[in-house]
């Protein structure tokens, strides 16, 4: 866990959370599924001129009501309650009565009319013979609102089809225009800036348009009484705007990194003139070398403060401006500068890093192996040994102490390390994890076995430490570095089984036919660089199958 005294803003209480629920009432439109939405009043407290879907907050009576509801077989409690509060709500501000009498007959319009909107639900139901149907109301998300605003909401939004022959009539209070619209005519229109929609509403209708019926939507939701996904969104600036970001995102670990109580501080645009504060003891300049292979550039990073001096993890290439400006956010204090392996994005400004500092700190790192391509030749001052310790401490013995552990992770490169900085629990990854693609493995001197092995230490590691967050060498902060770790492995065997399916159907073929049939999920522009992960599984499949 990252050191409090680390931590670049003073952290704040978010704003309490309001249990509520919100309902998509869908139908089956000429188009594929339809969802029925409404306008906020423009005075409302929360989300004002905002087209929703109908919802609010939880009742201390909708927990009391289970007894009026219909309840499926494994139907929590807590989705009982507020499957009634999404029920509830439907009927108080659209006029749309989800319930049945008891020979399943749904409620019919003299139903609807005899129950004032105003008065007790369930109990005006129940003197009708009438039975909510929560039955029918399935958890599609969970949604947690955004720690940066006042106004706080933990809510589930429910799915239900709307019920036949009813019409609804907003109350003309808290909801207006009752419209029915398919998912890409919300969003095209919320583009156009006609449609005015909150994050919620737009990642979840981007996410219903990948389903043809609403019988589809119920049957995904019926295989499981848990939500299809959850999120508490977190937000910073991209070209001076507010964005916001779910945690399956690539900003989202930097974001909780740099401000976990969710306030908007932090600006995700990538540049190369200035450095980026991360963390008190922890900034990152980006190289000015973005491509294919480096994504938004090489990220070189600066560990420690002015106390104790600044460790230096991946120079980048030997680029002056680069250099001078990683030379100056460390104040010209480098003790020692590390290069997580040789490739000519990472280790080349190494030397004349080092011929700046008044120390002369010592270059740190693995030998490239005799597989290294020839622009992959590096020898350090000194080789660190796995497990090594490298500490930051101030000359006084007062303040924080910064220390730097090694862990060898040979796979994309023979003479791959990684580093952890233990006391707030964060993992430098080089090239091993990314943030937003996969890294080439590169034969000879890449090795799949090796690199999956590799993931397994660094998993051991993030147990080991708590370690919480990866700072990778090309992309932002990522964040759930234990699952990171899981996922990036179960990618790379889902695709070395691919490759194997390939290879047995064509048993005859070429790496090219293998590969735009292994990779038909990547661009083509890209399969000349995939095919070399792909020598590296073929390897690994011939290795364990000569094994066995």
């Amino acid at each position: 866990m990252v050191r409090p005294s680390q931590l670049l803003h003073p952290q704040r209480e978010p704003a309490p959370l309001r249990p509520a629920a919100t309902v998509l009432l869908l139908r089956d439109g000429p188009a594929g599924v339809e969802v029925l939405m409404t306008r906020r009043s423009a005075t409302a407290s929360f989300a004002p001129g905002a087209y929703v879907f109908p919802g609010g907050g939880i009742d201390a009576l909708d927990a009391t009501s289970h007894a009026h509801a219909r309840r499926r077989a494994g139907q929590s409690d807590l989705h009982l309650t507020q499957a009634i509060a999404a029920i509830r709500e439907s009927f108080e501000e659209l006029g749309v009565l989800l319930a049945r009498h008891a020979d399943g007959a749904t409620a019919t319009a003299q139903d609807i009319a005899a129950i004032d909107r105003h008065g007790p639900f369930a109990a005006q139901c129940a003197q009708r013979g009438l039975q909510l149907a929560a039955d029918e109301v399935f958890v599609l998300a969970h949604w947690v609102t955004d720690r940066d605003l006042p106004r706080r909401f933990d809510v589930p939004f429910l799915v239900a089809r709307m019920p036949a022959g009813q019409t609804p009539v907003a109350d003309g209070a808290e909801q207006f225009e009752p419209v029915w619209v398919s998912p890409a005519d919300a969003l095209r229109r919320h583009a156009e800036g006609r449609f005015f929609m909150i994050f919620p509403t737009i990642r979840t209708l981007e996410r219903l348009q990948a389903f043809a019926d609403v019988e589809a939507v119920l049957r995904a939701c019926a295989q499981t009484e848990q939500p299809l996904w959850t999120s508490c969104p977190r937000a910073g600036f991209l070209g001076g705007k507010e964005a916001r970001y779910m945690e399956h995102e690539h900003p989202y670990g930097e974001l909780q990194l740099v401000s976990p109580d969710g306030q908007i501080l932090h600006h995700l645009d990538w540049q190369c003139e200035h450095p980026v504060a991360l963390l008190r003891n922890l900034v990152r300049l980006t190289a000015p070398n973005p491509g294919a292979m480096t994504g938004p550039g090489t990220n070189s990073y600066l560990v420690g403060d002015p106390a104790t001096g600044y460790g230096c993890i991946d120079p980048g290439p030997a680029d002056p401006q680069h250099l001078e400006r990683l030379w100056r956010a460390a104040g010209g204090d480098i003790r020692w500068i590390v290069c997580t392996h040789s490739h000519p994005d990472h280790a080349p400004g190494a030397v004349p890093l080092q011929a700046m500092c008044r120390h002369r700190p010592e270059i740190l790192g693995l030998p490239s192996a005799p597989t290294a391509r020839v622009n992959s030749a590096f020898m350090p001052d000194r080789a660190l040994a796995d497990g090594e310790l490298l500490q930051l401490v101030p000359a006084d013995g007062q303040g924080d102490t910064h220390t730097l552990q090694v862990v060898h992770t040979p796979g994309h490169a023979a003479n791959h390390l990684c580093l952890v900085l233990r006391e707030d629990g964060l993992l430098f990854s080089g090239d091993h994890i990314l943030n937003g693609s996969t890294t080439v493995i590169d034969p000879p001197d890449g090795d799949m076995t090796a690199y999956l092995d590799s993931l397994d230490r660094l998993s051991a590691a993030c147990a080991e430490h708590a370690i919480e967050f990866i700072l990778p060498a090309h992309g932002h902060v990522l964040g759930q570095a234990a699952q990171a770790c899981a996922a990036l492995k179960a990618h790379r065997l889902r695709r070395e089984a691919k490759i194997l399916q390939v290879m047995q159907a064509l048993p005859g073929g070429t790496h090219d036919d293998w590969v735009a049939r292994a990779y038909d999920d990547v661009p083509p522009r890209m399969w000349p660089v995939a095919k070399r992960s792909l020598l590296a599984h073929v390897q690994r499949i011939e290795a364990l199958a000569g094994a066995a």
